[in-house]
């Protein structure tokens, strides 16, 4: 089993101003020289942790990290009802990555994430390939409206009281219906409505080792979460239906591991399939007894495939 690199610090780090009021917090860690490689966090509306910088070889990687607007370090919080999320779409994201990119003078970067992090990764590479030298994505996901409504609905089959409960007294589409809650002027409506939503998110990944149900106070965190996520899953990523794997050829010249559990409850094994088959060259890892969280074998195959990489195409 592979072993994590230490701990390390940020070499430097900042708010970087994208426009429309956002200011996205960034750090890179690492070496300075190294390749380097962006990490996206999945979500959305997660925010980066220190644990993701020890997946990257402190000696060998100049590893970026950044809060997606709305979450983390980033300003104005989501949190905040007064903040205006009509500024937070995936466009912004990938435009905040093409800004960073060249705040930080980076030409060319390695790209990776998991979950919702995959389909940023995907989008951001698909439109802009001349900017990537690979991508390792796991626990991949597209967003598109069928793997949204299996998280949503689809799933409860598994779960139906959990579903019963996360469901109330909403009827139709039910993303939308907790969008709409998190936009209440009532503050504990917003509340209670985070508080449904992450217990059901903590719900679906409860078969998995380790996992665990919320039951405490909801913090900023939550309510950020739970109000990006619905915000961004009610439109589906604004991205055309099915066109993350549509637009998979454009990738056939960068190297690409995707890395997946077949037991993944919230992304079933699928999606990774198709994108593998439209992607002339990726290579696709699917571990039979691994989930949507980590794990030592999806994490090892992750350490792996950095390990490759880390002097691809440097002199």
């Amino acid at each position: 089993m592979a072993e994590l690199f230490p701990p390390v610090e940020p070499y430097d780090q900042g708010l970087l101003d994208v426009g429309d009021g956002n200011f996205v917090y960034w750090e890179t860690c690492g070496n300075p020289s190294g390749k380097p490689a962006v990490m996206l966090h999945g979500g959305p509306g997660q925010g980066c942790t220190s644990s993701m910088r020890r997946m990257f070889d402190p000696a060998r990687y100049r590893a970026v990290f950044f809060d997606q607007r709305g979450c983390g370090r980033s300003t104005p919080h989501a949190s905040d009802p007064a903040t205006d999320m009509r500024h937070n779409t995936t466009d912004h994201l990938v435009a905040d990555m093409e800004r960073l990119r060249e705040h930080l003078g980076i030409e060319r970067w390695l790209v990776t994430g998991g979950s919702w992090g995959a389909t940023l990764a995907l989008v951001y590479a698909e439109r802009y390939p001349e900017r990537v030298t690979e991508i390792v994505v796991s626990a991949i996901s597209t967003t598109r409206r069928s793997e949204i409504d299996w998280l949503y609905r689809g799933v409860g089959r598994f779960f139906p009281e959990a579903w019963a409960r996360f469901r109330g007294d909403l009827s139709g589409d039910l993303v939308a219906a907790y969008a709409r809650l998190m936009e209440d002027p009532d503050p504990l409506v917003r509340t209670e409505a985070a508080r449904s939503w992450c217990t059901w998110e903590d719900t679906v990944l409860s078969l998995e080792p380790g996992a665990t149900v919320h039951n405490g106070p909801i913090s900023e965190w939550e309510i950020a979460f739970a109000r990006i996520v619905t915000h961004f899953y009610s439109h589906e990523g604004w991205l055309e239906p099915g066109a993350v794997i549509r637009d998979a050829g454009s990738l056939r010249d960068i190297p690409g591991v995707l890395i997946h559990g077949r037991r993944d409850l919230s992304c079933p094994v699928d999606t990774a399939w198709e994108l593998a088959r439209a992607w002339p060259g990726a290579d696709l890892l699917i571990d039979d007894g691994s989930g949507h969280r980590g794990s030592d074998v999806k994490r090892d195959w992750k350490l792996d495939a950095l390990a490759r990489f880390a002097d691809r195409g440097r002199l």
